[in-house]
């Protein structure tokens, strides 16, 4: 399991990773909202864990940008804010549990099992391949022969239009609508990024796909120099 930890108090950040790594869980830390949005952009997690009082943009901020975008990692927020009022807004605005500071790590802990065991995650897998690579769309885990990689949701949505779609130029046009939707507000420069990403991904893994820019019109994955 992969949790983020989004947490400006560097104390408990340092209890909680030592007790979550423990537990062979796998943890990212940032401690402010713009560098957690980044994380969440390009790594894919299993459980967001939240505070609300962050620096930059709130916790609240955070969760509000990442469901508008799509993103449905579960969240449990940690915060000493803790009135109903606090509450209710939290898990309108999306999180998937509340815990008050100050907690018991037990009880943390019984909380990331219970959404675990939630039906959204008990998904089946569904893969897609080409040439040496196996994508599972669900999982959003990424394989070259025995090394792997976990996709953030942008480099999952991106990658899988390219492998539903072997060969072919994909225009920028097209790309920006199927991964962003077709009427979201969206820079050009978000897909340059996320192609970067993802010929990262490729090349660490070493896989024989490229993507190829072709000049003017757009993409194509194939195998070959880029």
């Amino acid at each position: 399991m992969r949790i983020l930890l989004v947490e400006d108090d560097i104390k408990l950040c340092d209890s909680l990773s030592f007790q979550l790594e423990k537990e062979g869980i796998t943890i990212d830390i940032c401690h402010d909202g713009l560098d957690a949005i980044s994380f969440i952009n390009e790594q894919a997690h299993d459980v967001i864990l939240l505070d609300r009082m962050i620096p930059e943009k709130d916790g609240l901020q955070v969760l509000k940008e990442i469901r508008r975008q799509g993103i449905e990692t579960p969240v449990i927020f940690l915060t000493a804010l803790g009135e109903l009022y606090d509450k209710v807004e939290g898990l309108d605005a999306g999180a998937d549990d509340y815990l008050i500071k100050p907690f018991a790590f037990a009880e943390l802990m019984a909380r990331i099992r219970s959404i675990r065991r939630r039906p959204g995650q008990l998904q089946v897998s569904e893969e897609l391949t080409l040439s040496d690579i196996r994508f599972d769309v669900v999982q959003k885990q990424l394989y070259v022969g025995n090394n792997s990689c976990s996709l953030s949701k942008r480099e999952a949505d991106l990658l899988e239009v390219f492998l539903r779609n072997p060969k072919q130029v994909l225009p920028r046009s097209l790309l920006l609508s199927k991964v962003w939707g077709p009427y979201a507000e969206v820079e050009d420069g978000n897909l340059d990024n996320y192609i970067h990403f993802l010929r990262r991904r490729l090349t660490t893994l070493k896989s024989k796909l490229k993507l190829k820019t072709i000049r003017g019109i757009g993409y194509t994955l194939e195998e070959g120099d880029v």
